[in-house]
């Protein structure tokens, strides 16, 4: 099975059962927010995702190979535990790049909105239904 397929099925389920077998042990990742390496903080970045966001999910609008890069496109959207549970969205794409060894080595996140219109979101949202 092609990684775009991996990720295809992943994406529809995430953030639970994710294929880590796809990505390289000295992973690159990057967002707005963070930066690090490892499959391990990977791991962990996913694990936080799915204890502490309530419903969340990711929506993928475009996904294409092109040698040895995956592009995305995509909204992922969640509830966050406050009294209120702002239904919170982020659309942004991501720029994955698969090594000789067909493993992903890079995965940089974009946002099409900033950090601070994230926190907006959360403070000015009213009760979702």
């Amino acid at each position: 099975m092609s990684i775009v397929a991996i990720l295809k099925q992943d994406y529809q389920r995430f953030p639970t059962n994710q294929t880590y077998s796809i990505y390289a042990d000295d992973v690159y990742f990057q967002d707005p927010l963070t930066k690090f390496r490892g499959i391990n903080h990977y791991k962990k970045m996913i694990w936080f995702i799915q204890q502490w966001f309530l419903n969340p999910k990711m929506d993928v609008h475009y996904i294409q190979q092109q040698e040895n890069t995956i592009k995305t496109e995509w909204t992922l959207s969640w509830n966050t535990p406050l009294p209120w549970e702002p239904r919170i969205f982020i659309s942004g794409s991501s720029e994955l790049l698969i090594s000789p060894q067909n493993v992903i080595v890079s995965h940089i996140d974009y946002w099409y909105c900033s950090p601070l219109n994230v926190l907006k979101q959360h403070l000015f949202a009213g009760k979702s239904q």
